[in-house]
């Protein structure tokens, strides 16, 4: 109990406010697991995660792989060999940052063109007398659209 006022004590002397989750996270250790091992994979080295496409292209027994003989292949070959996915020369935040960038400059280009540039009408829209002609025209009844019909030849 004396710890829970200490912590209220130096709170309220800070202006703090804690939670009553946040009491007790200065004691608790982070427990760090390291990763196991496969269990599968016995004794094989374990090698590192690099693709063969960031390897030097000179130097090696065999060229087209950038393998020497008698090298450990990666349990995880098919993505690591000089045949699989290719390694992104920009990395994928980057990446995202700058699509986002060009749509942004493209739609404000669009915006631009549309409200900036884009001139007043010359011309004063033509007015009718009479609510637009409609009594001129017959009405309203008589402006509307014919209806549809299917005509059927026997």
């Amino acid at each position: 109990m004396s710890s829970l006022r200490l912590i209220r004590n130096v709170a309220s002397k800070r202006h703090l406010k804690l939670s009553p989750l946040s009491w007790r996270a200065y004691t608790t250790p982070a427990t760090f697991k390291p990763q196991q091992k496969d269990p599968q994979l016995g004794d094989y080295p374990d090698l590192p995660w690099v693709s063969n496409q960031e390897l030097p292209a000179r130097g090696w027994w065999d060229q087209q792989m950038r393998r020497n003989f008698g090298d450990p292949i990666q349990e995880y070959d098919e993505v690591l060999s000089m045949w699989g996915p290719d390694t992104p020369p920009v990395p994928p935040q980057k990446a995202l940052f700058q699509l986002s960038l060009a749509i942004s400059a493209f739609v404000g280009f669009g915006f631009l063109c549309k409200y900036a540039l884009m001139p007043e009408r010359p011309t004063v829209p033509r007015e009718y007398p009479y609510s637009g002609l409609v009594r001129e025209l017959g009405g309203l009844e008589e402006n509307k659209a014919r209806e549809e019909t299917e005509e059927i030849d026997e």
